[in-house]
């Protein structure tokens, strides 16, 4: 089973969009480092994730030096996010990001990325979720104040559902 590693703005737009239970019921096992879950869903549902089947695993040294490596190469990287790029990198896994930075530093990495869009269409495409639930979580995440995602690919992403 493919192994993704989350970083927070994934988690925080599925949850927005009433999409993370149909989220781990995708064929894939889903991770976050314990530096990231401790600053940063712990106290925001966090074991509302872990109950769901998301793992919580550590960098060994050789991992921690690489992360502590992309925040000095990329200041505007939080911590948390570094770990995440490091614990992909280190175990060759698929990373899971919303953040630009993020997502250009992984690409210099050779780290597979993806991020909320994707996970939607793997959804679709798994049958995990009735496609008016999909379209209606991609419209409450859209509709958010803080909505990260370009407004260009979620028209794009709609219309796409909207065809189907």
């Amino acid at each position: 089973m493919e192994t993704l590693v989350s970083d927070t703005s994934v988690l925080i737009d599925l949850d927005r969009g009433t999409l993370v239970e149909a989220t781990f019921r995708l064929p894939f096992e889903f991770t976050v480092p314990d530096l990231l879950y401790e600053r940063e869903l712990k106290e925001h549902g966090g074991p509302d994730f872990v109950r769901l089947g998301l793992r919580i695993a550590e960098l060994d040294s050789d991992g921690v030096s690489l992360a502590l490596g992309y925040r000095r190469k990329r200041r505007p990287l939080s911590l948390p996010d570094s770990f995440a790029l490091a614990l992909a990198k280190t175990n060759t896994w698929t990373l899971l990001s919303g953040d630009r930075e993020l997502r250009e530093l992984a690409e210099e990495e050779e780290v597979r990325c993806h991020g909320v869009l994707w996970l939607l269409d793997q959804m679709l495409e798994q049958r995990v979720i009735d496609l008016d639930d999909l379209r209606a979580g991609l419209g409450k995440i859209a509709a958010h104040p803080r909505c990260r995602l370009p407004k260009s690919e979620i028209r794009k992403q709609i219309l796409a559902y909207s065809v189907r």
